[in-house]
């Protein structure tokens, strides 16, 4: 069983880093205009087209070319810095025409291929963020802290951005919060911007060298990340977790009522803060491959619960535990990207762990209601539970083959493939002291 290595450092030590405060409290900026945009943009194209169903499929063509293409844009990211910037010009701009066709009206074919556009642009800031994460701790015990608090800040912006998004269309209209949401990304990814420029050379994603300067090399030759195995196991995980969450969201709406529905995803949230900012605090002698298993399979007992017993009380606790797994998950997840990949190579590989987790949801919310339209709410609770056995199904075969093991000794694997503290010398000089 895994154990807690003593010591820790605290949050506060993370945060205090030279040159993370500054670099977290930006990508936290840009992150508000993500978890804003979901309600302004939908609205804003039902206001320029007349029509949901419009507005629903341009929405969701912009989800998806944006999942689709953000490992693309990780990797031209991290091989072209400057291209940042570009990204986020492209895409505020392209926001604010947007939010204008809310206010003049636009043709259906018009508004469906702007949001397509669109979603060409979004820049990379999740993925941006961990990446700086690795190269910012200075061991296994600190970087699982910055992950986890990473996580568990980024889950916050998104599930308090809609009711943020709909205050702001109360108050103003649904073209004014789109508005918003633009300005806030030519705010935040400047800062975000000026704070890499401000940091050492080794921070910048352009200096792969000076990056790994304090990790010992990587003997395996570098290759893409879906030709890992375990990394690709790992993401048909996340794919499975993500869709089952999607799945018994739908089915807790149409049995409960939306003002259940949104008790239940706060119980969720709550769940998922708590859990992975305890989950942060222990370093453990395990490598995080060992981990993926027990909380897919802990997650498929809590899909099962609501379909055994389909009753609110039930389903409270099923959603409170699914909110510590679900973050629990995606920490696990990012941990093993720091220590499967190197540093060259970290951005593309926590882009598509973005991507398969925005994909599933995606999946999951479209099967969901066409098989409540044929089946009723019960076969969804049904399907949610399938779907997350899967997913643990794949967890545990995996854990069985590729998450057997660490990365070869060396290799300086996130949280835990050491048992022992890196060298004072080590330390400071990853620090920047």
């Amino acid at each position: 069983m895994s154990r807690p290595l003593g010591g820790s450092a605290s949050y506060r030590a993370v945060l205090l880093l030279p040159h993370a405060l500054g670099l977290f409290a930006a990508a936290m900026l840009a992150r508000l205009s993500y978890g804003l945009l979901g309600l302004p943009l939908l609205l804003t194209l039902r206001q320029a087209t007349g029509s949901y169903a419009v507005a629903g499929t341009a929405a969701g063509l912009f989800g998806l070319v944006s999942a689709v293409l953000g490992p693309a844009r990780a990797r031209l990211v991290e091989r072209r810095p400057r291209t940042l910037m570009l990204f986020a010009v492209l895409y505020a701009g392209l926001l604010a025409v947007t939010a204008a066709t809310g206010r003049t009206g636009a043709a259906p074919w018009f508004a469906i291929t702007l949001a397509g556009v669109t979603g060409l642009f979004p820049p990379p800031v999740g993925p941006l963020m961990r990446a700086l994460w690795g190269r910012l701790a200075a061991d296994p015990r600190q970087r699982q802290r910055a992950l986890s608090l990473d996580t568990v800040s980024e889950s916050t912006v998104f599930a308090a951005g809609p009711a943020l998004g709909g205050a702001l269309i109360g108050a103003g209209s649904a073209p004014l919060a789109l508005t918003v949401c633009a300005g806030l990304v030519l705010v935040g990814f400047p800062a975000l911007a000026r704070a890499l420029r401000r940091a050492p050379a080794r921070l910048r994603p352009t200096d792969r060298a000076a990056g790994t300067a304090g990790r010992a090399a990587d003997p395996r030759p570098a290759r893409g990340p879906l030709r890992r195995p375990e990394f690709a196991v790992m993401l048909l995980v996340v794919l499975g977790s993500a869709c089952g969450l999607a799945v018994l969201e739908i089915a807790s709406v149409a049995s409960w009522g939306a003002g259940t529905a949104g008790t239940l995803l706060t119980l969720s949230s709550v769940g998922g803060a708590v859990g992975g900012l305890v989950y942060g605090k222990r370093s453990w002698r395990s490598w995080p491959g060992r981990r993926l298993a027990p909380l897919a399979v802990a997650g498929a007992v809590c899909f099962a619960l609501p379909a055994l017993l389909p009753a609110v009380p039930v389903a409270a606790v099923a959603f409170l535990g699914l909110g510590v797994c679900a973050d629990l998950l995606l920490i696990t997840a990012y941990l093993l990207v720091d220590a499967l990949f190197p540093e060259g190579s970290q951005l593309e590989a926590g882009a598509w762990v973005n991507t398969c987790y925005n994909l599933g949801m995606s999946v999951g919310t479209g099967f969901a209601g066409a098989l409540l339209d044929r089946s009723g709410a019960t076969a969804v609770f049904t399907a949610a539970a399938a779907v997350a056995g899967l997913a643990a199904a794949a967890a545990v075969a995996g854990g069985r083959g590729c998450f057997r093991s660490p990365p070869p000794p060396g290799t300086d694997a996130a949280s835990g493939v050491h048992d022992g503290d890196l060298a004072e010398a080590d330390v400071l000089e990853r620090s920047g002291n």
